[in-house]
């Protein structure tokens, strides 16, 4: 009588890690690796290439849990990414594992794990890095304007009715608010209501601001995540990093996309860059939302911001706390200054002209 095969054992995360960290895992023997462990993956930098390993968990807004779900979102990041980046991102690669047990990248065997392959590029040439430098041009940021207006007008609309819409935000406030003021985070309570506060007053009195711009079909899927360190200076510029795990996330205003740019430029002690930016896009997209509408998003976002920079504090084991707890108020503190300005009476005339001089006004205070 035969005896069972024993179980083949689990190529654990720790294991595809530290086998993904060695030279000898690549094609050609690079030099070099660097392993970057984020929330959400761990990415491995060789010389001319990056690869990006999900780890299987599961928050609330994405499961990678089971390995089919971890091939299928690799797939999406590929697909979504090459609207904005298609050049970098050059497929999915397979890890598997041979009948001695031995994990080879893209080799023959069970696959147990799969791999978004991109090209490396320096980060030298992002706006991030630009901005740290004090080296930001015009014509750098007039290019991202004009690449990111074209984009906007090429990707189909999504269709939200208005009075959702509206809503969506107000359910974002309120949970975000709640998460905010666990214990644990140890925030001023003040800190965190007052930005709530300002926001739910403006979605009561204003709300028909953002109803209008689901009525005119300006939600499109977009990027979901547009920040200084994803956009690569270039002809045309490259934006990577798309928000590819859940599609709600990335259903969004144009505008929302841009505020978002502007709050990072202003955390990275650039708000004239930000407003700058922000003057180049509204003029290359004719955009005439009244500027009140953007300092909504600025204030929505940074308050987001804040709770995902929070959340970092919920790990088991979290990397330097320090350093999240300070991300997680000066993004409250963003909030607060952009949440103040939506008391304030829309400039007249209420026109893209009157926005665009609002923001040359911010820029020339920062």
């Amino acid at each position: 009588m035969r005896r069972a095969a024993k179980p083949e054992p689990r190529a654990t995360l720790e294991a595809k890690v530290a086998f993904l960290k060695r030279a000898d895992a690549y094609p050609g023997r690079p030099a070099r690796v660097e392993a970057i462990e984020t929330h959400f993956s761990w990415v491995f930098l060789t010389p001319r290439h990056a690869y990006k390993l999900k780890k299987p968990v599961r928050f609330a807004a994405l499961d990678y849990r089971s390995l089919r779900l971890r091939r299928l979102n690799c797939m999406r990041e590929v697909r979504l990414n090459r609207r904005l980046a298609p050049d970098v991102y050059l497929g999915v690669v397979a890890l598997t594992r041979d009948a001695r047990g031995a994990l080879r990248l893209g080799g023959r065997g069970r696959r147990v794990d799969w791999l978004v392959k991109m090209r490396r590029l320096p980060a030298t040439r992002t706006l991030a890095h630009a901005i740290a430098a004090g080296r930001v041009r015009d014509a750098d940021l007039r290019r991202i304007a004009a690449h990111l207006a074209d984009f906007f007008r090429t990707v189909p609309a999504v269709a939200v009715a208005a009075e959702t819409y509206r809503r969506r935000f107000a359910h974002g406030v309120r949970t975000h608010r709640r998460y905010l003021l666990r214990p644990a985070f140890r925030l001023p309570r003040a800190a965190v209501e007052a930005p709530a506060a300002a926001l739910l007053d403006f979605l009561a009195r204003r709300g028909d601001l953002l109803e209008a711009r689901a009525r005119e079909r300006r939600i499109v899927e977009g990027h979901g995540d547009l920040r200084p360190e994803h956009i690569y200076f270039g002809t045309p510029p490259v934006i990577v990093d798309c928000l590819e795990f859940e599609r709600a996330l990335r259903t969004l205003d144009p505008a929302e996309e841009l505020a978002l740019l502007v709050v990072e430029c202003e955390r990275l002690g650039a708000p004239a860059v930000g407003a700058r930016l922000l003057a180049a896009w509204r003029k290359a997209a004719a955009e005439r939302a009244p500027q009140v509408l953007f300092e909504f998003h600025m204030a929505w976002r940074a308050y987001r911001r804040a709770v995902a920079a929070a959340s970092h504090l919920d790990a088991p084991a979290p990397a330097d706390p320090a350093k999240w707890r300070r991300r997680t108020r000066q993004y409250l503190r963003l909030a607060r200054d952009h949440a103040r300005r939506l008391a304030q009476p829309a400039p007249a005339p209420d026109t893209a002209d009157g926005a665009l001089a609002a923001a040359g006004r911010r820029a020339r205070r920062g």
